[in-house]
C-alpha cells in the first residue's frame, strides 16, 4: 500500500477532508481527524476502538501497532503501510470513520449503503 493509495481510500469516506496536523496529512470527519499519515508518508494512524485495536494488532502485529503513550491506549493504531493489505486499510479507515463520525452521519451512511 502506498501513501495515495492510503489517502484515496480515507479521502472516499462520506465527507472526509484532507487537512494538516503537526505538518503532516490528516483526515477529518466534521473537523475531528480520524486518520493520518506520518511525516515520511511510510505509515498511516487510524483512531480505532480499542477493542479492534488489539484484534488487528493479534492479527497482524507486522504491520498494526498502537501509536505511543497515550495516544496509543485510547485506540490511536499505526499502520505499517509497505506491508498492509488494501482491503484491511480499507476496513480500518472505515472503523475510525465510524468512531469518529457523528452518529447521524454514520446511520446516513449505513442506511444508504444497503440500499
Amino acid at each position: 500500500m502506498t501513501a495515495n493509495e492510503f489517502r484515496d481510500l480515507a479521502l472516499s469516506l462520506p465527507e472526509a477532508v484532507e487537512a494538516s496536523h503537526m505538518n503532516h496529512p490528516d483526515f477529518r470527519v466534521r473537523g475531528k481527524i480520524f486518520a493520518t499519515l506520518g511525516p515520511h508518508e511510510d505509515w498511516g494512524m487510524a483512531k480505532l476502538p480499542p477493542d479492534e485495536q488489539a484484534r488487528l494488532i493479534q492479527l497482524e502485529p507486522d504491520v498494526f501497532s498502537p501509536a505511543s503513550g497515550a495516544w496509543g491506549r485510547s485506540g490511536c493504531t499505526i499502520i505499517q503501510l509497505a506491508g498492509a493489505d488494501r482491503l484491511t486499510v480499507k476496513e480500518t479507515l472505515m472503523t475510525a470513520w465510524r468512531h469518529t463520525a457523528p452518529k447521524r452521519l454514520v446511520q446516513q451512511f449505513e442506511i444508504e449503503a444497503t440500499s
